[in-house]
């Protein structure tokens, strides 16, 4: 009978170990936190559908960006010392699409960002490198 107390007692504590991992983090109102990057990456053939009507960012240098760029976009330099300043400038509460030159510096350039009022940033896979390789335009 104590052997079996004892397998019960080990029992329920490691089920209770078990339970308290799989747990959400707690903010300190009590509510759950959810850990959700802002961050998505897409592809050139879904951006192309879109590029009417988004907020599309070139985050690479000036020269590069007159060598020839997405039709529609703007260019705002990562590396520039004014970054920041210059995306928190645009329109809040929207989306942002970045894209660079293969996907380092607009990856970059959104993880800086993340933290400002955008809903989703999403960052062109591959960057403009990836669009041109699908036959899609670009213009200077």
């Amino acid at each position: 009978m104590k052997y079996l107390k004892k397998i019960v007692f080990i029992a329920l504590i490691f089920s209770g170990i078990l339970s308290s991992c799989g747990q959400d983090k707690k903010t300190k109102s009590g509510m759950s936190e959810v850990e959700e990057s802002k961050i998505s990456l897409i592809t050139a053939k879904e951006l192309h559908k879109l590029n009417d009507s988004i907020l599309l960012i070139d985050v690479r240098t000036p020269e590069e960006f007159a060598s020839g760029h997405i039709e529609n976009s703007i260019n705002i330099n990562m590396r520039s010392d004014d970054f920041k300043e210059q995306i928190a400038a645009l329109e809040k509460g929207k989306e942002i699409y970045l894209y660079c030159k293969k996907g380092g510096r607009s990856n970059s350039a959104a993880k800086m960002i993340e933290d400002m009022e955008f809903e989703k940033i999403y960052d062109l896979k591959g960057g403009i490198t990836a669009w041109e390789d699908e036959g899609l335009k670009t213009v200077k």
